[in-house]
């Protein structure tokens, strides 16, 4: 089996253990999951000036509530924009309450007209797997692997739920690492 093939099984695979693990949760189970930053989260939200998160979709961990205190902190927030696959991916200012658009794969984004695209120094980065070795399996299309190179001093996050890290992810030498991963039992890093 080549590495595509392996990573295509495991994305099926975690696909379907995360949204079983969700599908037993409420919904305010799965926003207070996320509600208190860890302390190494809590410095690194501080010490940033623009955090990049996103919207979440079906049975993703969803970043809101970190979203909200990095707010309260003073922070400016991003959410990706895509336009297609052959264009990478962008950041553009969010203000919480501020209207999305609809954009490719059913995300949620920023008007492109409206809002100004920033260059965030902290990630708060979606993913389908992860391992102890802080690499990231995300859905494929290599948007956030772009990003992460296009902004290499930026500290990447990765937010999953505990049953979403495996032993191993295959890794490609285009993929970037992560600097941790926070789930709703543990902050590994």
């Amino acid at each position: 089996m080549d590495m595509s093939d392996e990573k295509a099984r495991l994305r099926t695979a975690l696909r379907a253990r995360r949204d079983a693990m969700v599908a037993g949760l409420d919904s305010a189970a799965q926003l207070f999951a996320f509600r208190v930053p860890p302390a190494p989260l809590r410095e690194l939200i501080e010490g940033a000036s623009c955090i990049a998160g996103y919207r979440a979709q079906g049975s993703e961990a969803d970043p809101d509530a970190l979203l909200a205190f990095a707010v309260d902190a003073g922070k400016t927030i991003a959410l990706p924009y895509v336009e297609r696959r052959s264009v990478p991916m962008r950041f553009l200012k969010w203000t919480p309450g501020d209207p999305l658009v609809p954009g490719q794969w059913g995300l949620e984004q920023p008007n492109i007209a409206t809002a100004p695209e920033v260059a965030p120094d902290l990630f708060l980065a979606p993913l389908l797997g992860f391992d102890r070795r802080l690499h990231r399996l995300g859905q494929g299309a290599g948007y956030y692997d772009r990003a992460f190179a296009r902004y290499p001093d930026a500290v990447r996050i990765g937010i999953a739920w505990h049953v979403q890290e495996v032993d191993f992810v295959p890794d490609d030498p285009w993929d970037v690492p992560l600097h941790a991963v926070l789930t709703e039992r543990e902050w590994i890093g």
